[in-house]
């Protein structure tokens, strides 16, 4: 699941809860979502810890997001 996929599906609460984790606002998690800013290596799997958390508790709903979307460079991750 893409980043604007997630935050399109998450609620308000859910949203709140993946940006509390990065230290983040919402507003960066839609600016990630829309290809504006990228996350880092570290905050990339923090977002990705934090969104399969949130996902969990949605009874498929939603779904983690995977780190390598939200790195400039996703072959660091290889």
């Amino acid at each position: 699941m893409e980043m604007s996929e997630f935050l399109r599906g998450a609620d308000k609460r859910e949203r709140a809860e993946v940006a509390a984790v990065c230290n983040g606002s919402v507003g960066y998690l839609y600016q990630v979502a829309g290809g504006h800013r990228y996350a880092s290596a570290i905050m990339a799997v923090r977002l990705e810890d934090a969104t399969r958390r949130v996902a969990e508790g949605t009874e498929g709903r939603l779904a983690a997001v995977p780190r390598r979307s939200l790195v400039r460079f996703p072959e660091i991750f290889d």
